[in-house]
């Protein structure tokens, strides 16, 4: 396992052009950048970024979903073909990062009912739409456990692997605690198809910290995780209301290499 930072994390504090050379300043080594806005997902504005990534390597991209995720799976084809053209320019940068790995949402569970009323096949045949386009670019499908999207309870994903074989998934610490169940469900349910995670921590007041800061037990989470086969990366992805200054990202990576270090994982 590794660790690394979200360009997530400095999201309204600067944008990707500025947050990439400041996580290499930082010494932190692996990322995920979030693509925040339409003009941001085409390969142009990822060329633009090449020169100030420095020494960090991309390991995924994450757009902002609801721009166009849950249009993807839409009945209507000129809003679904709106949506694969964004989508098509997501991973034109994705490859041009380099990144192998797309965080994905997918449709929103808004309406009164939806938090437990399933389209299996429905999802399942646009997932996997969705993930042939992506293998197109070299990148793999991930899905994410988010409490108000298509993966917010453990048996989702277990379904969804049956109609999309090809598909990954995203344990997101911070989305289980929220949707109240216990982040090693969701562990269990993704098994050795977990591609990267979303570490966060939280205080004893309930508000959400960067790790180490709280009272998370990140031990236990590294043993669940390396009994699962894991060793990809441990990606922090904080508001910018839950730290003060950017060096205290590199502080939480330091605390999660040491444990990294201490259980040898």
């Amino acid at each position: 396992m590794k660790t690394g930072v979200s360009t997530a994390s400095l999201f309204l504090r600067c944008e990707n052009e500025e947050a990439l050379p400041l996580i290499d300043s930082l010494g932190v080594k692996t990322t995920e950048v979030f693509l925040c806005s339409f003009s941001e997902y085409n390969a142009a504005y990822a060329e633009s970024l090449l020169p100030k990534k420095g020494g960090v390597h991309i390991h995924s991209v994450h757009a902002l979903s609801t721009q166009y995720e849950s249009q993807l799976f839409s009945l209507n084809a000129r809003t679904q073909a709106d949506a694969y053209y964004w989508l098509d320019g997501v991973l034109q940068a994705a490859k041009v990062l380099g990144a192998k790995f797309y965080t994905f949402h997918g449709a929103a569970r808004m309406k009164k009912g939806s938090k437990t009323s399933d389209k299996f096949s429905v999802w399942g045949k646009g997932l996997s739409e969705i993930s042939a386009l992506c293998a197109d670019y070299g990148v793999r499908l991930c899905l994410e456990n988010v409490e108000w999207a298509i993966c917010n309870r453990p048996e989702v994903f277990l379904e969804l692997v049956k109609e999309c074989p090809s598909l990954l998934g995203v344990l997101d610490t911070k989305q289980a605690r929220i949707y109240g169940v216990d982040y090693g469900e969701y562990i269990k349910a993704m098994g050795d198809r977990i591609a990267h995670v979303h570490v966060s921590d939280i205080d004893g007041n309930g508000k959400m910290c960067l790790p180490g800061k709280g009272t998370f037990d990140f031990s236990e989470l590294l043993k669940r995780l390396n009994g699962v086969g894991f060793d990809g990366p441990l990606l922090i992805e904080a508001y910018k209301e839950d730290y003060k200054e950017p060096q205290e990202l590199k502080e939480a990576c330091d605390y999660l290499d040491e444990l990294l270090y201490k259980y040898s994982f």
